[in-house]
């Protein structure tokens, strides 16, 4: 028996290797399909982790504050783009009290916006935040150059700007910034601070932006009193529970909403365990979708197999029927047929698997290069025994057809066939 199997694969290897172009071609959809699911889980496993470094680095003792309800492991509406002004300047006041919040060690708000910033004849479209004086400690922010803006000049509305290091750069490159004046939508701002640089935080890039105090950017520049979220710094992780409480129950009688049960909230209050879990089960989903999209190309290979393995049936019409003749029975065709098939899909998962390490490995190095530092190199052993195991499968669903096919060929008949 054992000699059966041996002398089988050498006649399917020998077969295989008079036809190389055709059996490379055979394999292309299995190559493919293959390097697919191990690009796309590697990617999608090294994305995963930057974004949720990201999250990481914003800390485990923060409470965002976003306008629109949502559901606990749901994004608010605002956090997709859609503009809710739900959240204004006196909620932000309201929480900032002790008697509302009392483990509130800070409390910032923000409204973001876009325009064009201008510095003689140097044009910048630039994002800019509106902000509170005690942002930089949200944040760990240092500066470069001078200072950032104090309460008092948020509350008298001052017309004062500081600037990220990549947006000073942009502007004013070597000059010095400090006591310049810069134009945003033909206001005039004078420049007081220049920040280090800070790179990503929490997905925002804040070496291209801009500050100015909150209530200048909402009266001034965008004409509007809502915000776009509240951050508040709790005095310790073990109350953020408490906090979060106090926090909802806070707004909740701010906007005269009796309702406790939550759902008629028009606010989300979130927390950074909150937002790890959210984001690792979209990009979870994510991955799974894009993984079993890949997958298909494995069963368009397959069908291709399965093509080729028909054709070769038939042109090895008469080789089939001298093997009969001489004494072959339909187990021994089948299973050289099916030897084949299952060789060609294994070779073609084997360097499927070479080539999407290859281009994973690749893809890590270039993220490397464009400093996302957090990105990791993760290949995934289960998506490598799933290729082997989907390939080996695919080889044996479709070779199993034509290697029927060839083993009930009458030998007389085949002998006969040109």
């Amino acid at each position: 028996m054992f000699e059966n199997y041996q002398q089988a694969i050498k006649t399917s290897s020998k077969t295989l290797l008079a036809n190389k172009g055709r059996s490379f071609l055979t394999m292309l959809g299995i190559i493919i399909g293959v390097s697919a699911v191990i690009i796309i889980n590697t990617v999608g496993a090294g994305a995963q982790e930057l974004i949720l470094a990201q999250i990481k680095s914003i800390g485990t003792d923060k409470i965002a504050i976003l306008p629109g309800n949502s559901g606990k492991k749901e994004p608010p509406a605002s956090a997709l783009g859609i503009v809710i002004t739900t959240l204004n300047y006196e909620d932000m006041l309201a929480l900032n009290k002790k008697n509302n919040v009392a483990n509130a060690e800070i409390v910032v708000a923000y409204s973001n916006g876009n325009a064009n910033i201008s510095w003689k004849s140097n044009n910048y479209n630039i994002n800019f935040t509106g902000t509170t004086h005690q942002h930089p400690e949200i944040i760990n922010s240092e500066l470069d150059q001078g200072r950032f803006f104090t309460k008092k000049e948020e509350k008298d509305f001052s017309r004062v700007i500081v600037l990220g290091s990549e947006a000073k750069k942009e502007l004013f490159g070597d000059s010095d910034a400090i006591g310049q004046k810069v134009k945003i939508k033909k206001h005039s701002f004078e420049v007081i601070g220049v920040n280090k640089e800070k790179g990503t935080v929490g997905f925002e890039n804040y070496d291209d932006k801009v500050f100015i105090p909150l209530r200048t950017a909402q009266s001034i520049i965008l004409g509007i009193n809502h915000i776009n979220k509240i951050i508040i710094k709790v005095d310790n992780e073990k109350n953020i529970n408490h906090a979060i409480e106090d926090v909802k129950n806070t707004i909740r009688e701010q906007h005269n909403i009796k309702d406790k049960t939550g759902e008629k909230d028009d606010f989300s209050v979130k927390n950074s365990a909150e937002g790890l879990d959210m984001i690792k089960s979209i990009t979870d989903a994510l991955r799974y979708f894009l993984a079993a999209m890949a997958a298909l190309s494995l069963l368009v290979g397959g069908i291709g197999i399965m093509n080729i393995m028909l054709v070769s049936v038939s042109e090895r019409t008469n080789e089939i029927g001298l093997r009969k003749a001489l004494g072959a029975n339909n187990s021994n065709i089948t299973t050289q047929f099916l030897i084949e098939t299952i060789t060609i899909t294994l070779l073609g998962g084997s360097f499927g698997i070479i080539l999407g390490i290859l281009i994973s490995f690749l893809i890590f190095i270039i993220a490397k290069l464009l400093n996302y530092n957090d990105w990791e190199l993760i290949i995934s052993l289960n998506s490598i025994l799933i290729s082997v195991g989907v390939s080996i499968t695919i080889g044996l669903i479709f070779g199993i057809y034509p290697a029927k096919k060839a083993s009930k060929l009458d030998p007389i008949i085949a002998l006969q066939y040109e």
